[in-house]
């Protein structure tokens, strides 16, 4: 039977809203050169009758992330750029979990009530984004439903039923496949829709073409990029469509299996994250061409176009060793042309593998394609890290022996340790270690397909053997199509424009006491200047979901700021004195001005990263100094808030800080630490032990 979780969690609508805001900041409606800041406009379900948590509250500015434009015309057959646009977009949630949403983006007319409170011209029209939001990457069928919506509303025939009760079916009733075992069947109106997942023994789902990466990047270049992902570079992808942007980033990231990317994914970044490509750290993000990015350093990130198949970048990328890169560089070759042998020799031989063979009888591009370019690219690895499993070691602080591994492989090869460049800096990324961690899961080892391929390879097997010789067909399971109580046969229900979800009652009087105020206010100051949002004003005047949004975009800021404001007061040189620096003054305020903490739990996180990427925690008596002073008002100002967490994060990178020597962190605390109020405090105590109970538990 499928499982109870469901393909659909939330539809929603973006656009613009009730409170108009400029992208600058700027209250009220300012002509129609002026981007405004894209807001939720309907969701279903409500969040407070849901069964999972909230769209993520930047939503609508992923989803629109050039802002809303406002225009006199709507679609126009002789111009292109007014068409509906349909494009797919991942958000990354803390614990790194994805977020899929399929996205239409579309002009729609503006709402009277907001044109008669804004004095907006009349017959205008605005961007507006329909979305399905899911945690499960079933991208063609969230496209296919969306587009099966959007056509519905605005087909001349009309829909049979309401569309809004048609779009709460759809999000209420479709279950999530079982992997391997169901595929689902429903209906929006007329049309017929089916959902499946492979098997947990194949290679992760992929709902996706990977025919975009190829045409894009040639063979060289395809490598390249993979080869910097894989090494854990700042990547920044460029391309005048949204599409390609999240399609690329989607498989590269299914190439780099067994590893994981670990580090910030935002295919797409909205047009103001620009200051975003300035952070030290590793990072994966798309950018629309049209952005401009004159005003930021673009040192050490790799620049990927994806128009002109160009990359660029200021710091080398060790290539491949050349016994691999011959490999891979072969195989994907051999893939790309015109007449594959591969393909036909796969028919033959992989019949009974259901709807994942390769079934096609034409050379384009297919599902046998892009299961064949993933298998290449599996078999790599399990070339590089071959034997890798002899060197696996706990008692190592990394849990890998990195040196004999290199040294045995030097033999194999008769090439000295020193040409390894490549392989020395991938097991020392977070993805390789992370992979050794997930080998100690006794679930997970049990799938690994890559410890599968290098047996079935050590056995002089194909590499197909990895798989399950047979797939059973699927269980059907077909969900009804709505009764719509009180709908009339042969009713068709017609719409000139997206159509508004009925609203409660309190969100109907919210949205007229905000309209009113702001129709009296231009009535009473036609003339006034607009007031740029700051401050307290800017906070009272946003919804829970634009205050979130803002907090979220706020933290990102000041984690970028006190990254590059760290590594610059690491750089300091001999004759000139931390405390007195900009660097170690600015992060001191980012620390004091902070009332939510958000500066002290970000400089301490920004000090874990900057361990955990390799760091040996070297520091001069002036450097150790300042970062110690640094520590200690981070940890004042979190026992002021009973801010558990950040006390015990601080405590935790002193400690690394001083791994080398222990007896040196006790030494540490009772001379730079002991006097801090915290430690007579007894929520703290309370708090710290339910933390060590909680990770013991889970151990």
């Amino acid at each position: 039977m499928a499982s109870t979780s469901r393909i659909f969690e939330y539809f929603v609508v973006c656009g613009l809203g009730p409170e108009i805001r400029a992208l600058d900041g700027l209250k009220g409606f300012h002509g129609a050169e002026e981007m405004y800041m894209p807001a939720f406009i309907d969701q279903f379900p409500h969040s407070g009758h849901a069964l999972y948590p909230p769209p993520p509250p930047q939503l609508p500015t992923c989803v629109l992330p050039a802002g809303v434009r406002i225009y006199s015309s709507r679609l126009d057959a002789n111009d292109v750029s007014t068409y509906p646009r349909s494009y797919p977009i991942v958000l990354t949630e803390g614990d790194g979990s994805k977020i899929y949403v399929s996205c239409i983006a579309f002009r729609d007319p503006i709402c009277e009530d907001i044109i008669e409170a804004y004095q907006i011209p009349v017959n205008s029209f605005a961007d507006k984004c329909i979305c399905f939001v899911s945690h499960s990457p079933c991208f063609q069928v969230l496209r296919d439903a969306l587009e099966e919506i959007f056509v519905l509303c605005f087909s001349p025939a009309g829909c049979s039923k309401p569309l809004w009760d048609i779009i709460s079916h759809v999000v209420s009733n479709v279950p999530l496949p079982t992997p391997g075992k169901d595929r689902v069947l429903f209906a929006i109106d007329n049309c017929l829709l089916s959902a499946e997942t492979p098997p947990k023994e194949w290679l992760p789902h992929a709902d996706i073409s990977f025919q975009p990466l190829v045409q894009c990047l040639d063979v060289d270049k395809l490598i390249q990029l993979f080869t910097a992902v894989l090494l854990e570079r700042r990547i920044l992808l460029r391309s005048n469509k949204y599409t390609l942007l999240t399609l690329v980033s989607e498989a590269i990231c299914h190439l780099i299996y067994p590893i994981r990317w670990q580090h910030v994914y935002i295919p797409i970044i909205f047009s103001s994250g620009v200051d975003y490509i300035d952070a030290p750290t590793p990072y994966m993000m798309g950018l629309h061409s049209g952005v401009d990015t004159s005003t930021v350093t673009m040192d050490g990130v790799v620049v990927v176009d994806l128009e002109y198949n160009r990359i660029t970048t200021t710091e080398d990328i060790p290539p491949i060793p050349e016994s691999e890169h011959s490999f891979l560089r072969g195989e994907i070759l051999k893939l790309l042309q015109p007449n594959v042998v591969a393909i036909d020799y796969m028919k033959i031989n992989l019949g009974s593998m259901g709807d994942y063979s390769l079934r096609t009888a034409t050379k384009s591009w297919g599902q046998d394609h892009d299961f064949q370019l993933r298998l290449i690219f599996l078999r790599f690895f399990a070339q590089i890290m071959s034997g890798y499993r002899n060197f696996i070691d706990n008692a190592l602080p990394t849990g890998f022996n990195a040196q004999a591994f290199l040294k045995k492989r030097s033999r194999a090869t008769n090439q000295p340790v020193e040409s390894m460049l490549m392989i020395m800096q991938f097991i020392e990324t977070q993805g390789f270690l992370d992979y050794l961690e997930r080998c100690n899961n006794a679930e997970e080892f049990t799938n690994n397909l890559l410890d599968k391929l290098q047996d079935a390879t050590g056995r002089g097997q194909s590499p197909l053997a990895i798989f399950p010789s047979h797939v059973a067909d699927p269980e059907i399971i077909t969900i009804a199509d709505s009764e719509i109580e009180g709908s009339e046969p042969g009713n068709r229900h017609c719409y000139k424009s997206f159509p508004a979800n009925a609203r409660t009652e309190e969100q109907e009087e919210k949205r007229k006491s905000i309209l009113a105020l702001v129709g009296g206010a231009s009535k009473q100051v036609p003339s006034s200047p607009a007031v740029r949002i700051s401050g307290g004003p800017k906070a009272e005047s946003l919804s829970p979901r634009e205050r979130a949004a803002e907090r979220e975009r706020m933290v990102l800021d000041i984690k970028v700021k006190l990254q590059g404001l760290w590594l610059r007061l690491l750089r300091l040189g001999a004759t000139e004195d931390p405390l007195s620096s900009f660097e170690y003054g600015t992060i001191l305020a980012l620390i004091e001005s902070d009332a939510e903490g958000i500066g002290g739990s970000g400089f301490v996180e920004c000090i874990r990263e900057h361990i955990h990427s390799g760091w040996q925690c070297r520091l001069t008596d002036e450097q150790f100094i300042a970062v110690k002073e640094l520590l200690k008002t981070a940890i004042t100002l979190a026992s002021s808030r009973d801010d558990v967490s950040t006390i015990r994060d601080a405590l935790e990178v002193s400690a690394e800080m001083y791994r080398k020597d222990p007896n040196n962190v006790q030494d540490y605390v009772q001379r730079h630490l002991l006097s801090l109020s915290v430690w007579e405090e007894l929520r703290f105590w309370d708090g710290y032990f339910e933390y060590l109970m909680e990770n013991c538990s889970n151990k």
